[in-house]
C-alpha cells in the first residue's frame, strides 16, 4: 500500500525536477547550500528553523534527493492545497495530540529509507510560542534515524532581496530504543542548539 502511495506522490516532484524549478529557486532566491555532503545516504531527518511558509523549498535543496514532509493537517481542508501536498508526497498530522497515524507513516517511510524533512516549532508565525516539540527525536530514537541539523536563514522574503543561505551540520547519530519523554527532550534539546550554531 505505502509503496503504491509512494508511486502516485512522486509524479509531481519528478515533473518539478525534469522542469529544473529547484535550479530557478535556487537562482531566484540566490541560495547557497552548505555542508549537504554532511547528509547521510539512507534514512535520515533534517530538523531545521522555521521563519516562512516556503522554507519547506528551500529546505529540500539541501540535498537531491527528495524530501518528504509532515504538514499540518488543516492545509488538506482546501482541494487545490491538498492535491499539491499529495503530489509532493506530503502527509498530514494533527498537531498538538501526538498524532500516531502520521508517525506510523513517517516510521514507514524512515524504514525505506526516505529523508524525512521536519520544522520542531511546528509553525512559521512569528507571534506563536517557538518551543520545539519531541516528535522528531521521538522517531529518531524509534527508528535509529539519524538527526540532521538544517539552519534556513533569510526566507522570511516573499520578494527576493537577500541571499537565501541553507546550512547543513553535523549528523546526530542515534541508536534505536524505546523513546522516553526525557531521552526525546534531551535529543530535541541536543538538536535544537545544533541548529542554533550553524
Amino acid at each position: 500500500m505505502l509503496g503504491e502511495l509512494n508511486a502516485e506522490r512522486v509524479i509531481l516532484w519528478d515533473i518539478s525536477e525534469r522542469l529544473r524549478l529547484r535550479g530557478a529557486l535556487t537562482r531566484l532566491y540566490r541560495v547557497r547550500v552548505s555542508g549537504a555532503e554532511r547528509i547521510p545516504p539512507g534514512a535520515c531527518i533534517l530538523v531545521a528553523n522555521h521563519e516562512s511558509v516556503i522554507d519547506p523549498f528551500f529546505l529540500a535543496l539541501a540535498t537531491r534527493r527528495r524530501v518528504r514532509f509532515m504538514a499540518k493537517a488543516e492545509l488538506w481542508r482546501y482541494p487545490l492545497v491538498r492535491s499539491g501536498m499529495d503530489a509532493f508526497g506530503a502527509f498530514p498530522v494533527e498537531r498538538g495530540n501526538g498524532d500516531t497515524g502520521a508517525m506510523a507513516r513517517a516510521r514507514e517511510l524512515l524504514a525505506e529509507g526516505e529523508v524525512l524533512g521536519m520544522f520542531p516549532r511546528g509553525t512559521s508565525r512569528p507571534t506563536s510560542t517557538r518551543d520545539w516539540q519531541r516528535g522528531a527525536a521521538r522517531l529518531a530514537l524509534a527508528s535509529g534515524a539519524p538527526l540532521v541539523p538544517v539552519r534556513l536563514l533569510n526566507t522570511r522574503q516573499v520578494v527576493p532581496r537577500r541571499p537565501v543561505e541553507v546550512r547543513v551540520g553535523e549528523p546526530i547519530v542515534v541508536e534505536p530504543r524505546p523513546p522516553t519523554i526525557a531521552e526525546a527532550r534531551e535529543l530535541t534539546a541536543r538538536a535544537e542548539s545544533a541548529v542554533e550554531k550553524l
